[in-house]
């Protein structure tokens, strides 16, 4: 009975569909100057077993801009990249921006990505 449970948990605990595993969710291009413009590529492999399609990359405000993602379907395995940008024009402190992926994904934990900075004044010249 016990070896019947354990076997069921483990077919339970594995993901059935397509599933998007990023290398890394959060990205913290730390200090930078007022009016800075910066990106950061996303890589993200599905290892999920059927393919995997992004519809749709939300941002929170304008000064995110989602550059480019794959609109073609990603089989079982293979990678894929999402670029971001970042335009500091305005901001001042620490920023803290989600980026919400919308696919057909069943795993919640890879809807959302994430990207920190610290936006310092720009200093003026003197004349």
């Amino acid at each position: 009975m016990v070896g019947f449970a354990c076997l069921g948990y483990a077919q339970e605990a594995k993901l059935n569909g397509p599933v998007i595993t990023f290398e890394k969710k959060v990205h913290d291009f730390g200090d930078m100057s007022q009016g800075d413009k910066v990106e950061e590529t996303f890589r993200f492999t599905n290892t999920g077993n059927e393919p995997l399609i992004i519809t749709n990359v939300q941002v929170t405000c304008g000064c995110t801009v989602p550059k480019g993602w794959p609109r073609d379907p990603i089989a079982p395995g293979q990678k894929g990249e999402l670029t971001i940008a970042f335009n500091s024009a305005g901001k001042t402190g620490r920023q803290n921006k989600v980026v919400t992926i919308v696919s057909n994904a069943v795993n919640a934990d890879g809807s959302q990505i994430s990207f920190t900075a610290n936006v310092l004044e720009k200093k003026t010249q003197p004349q």
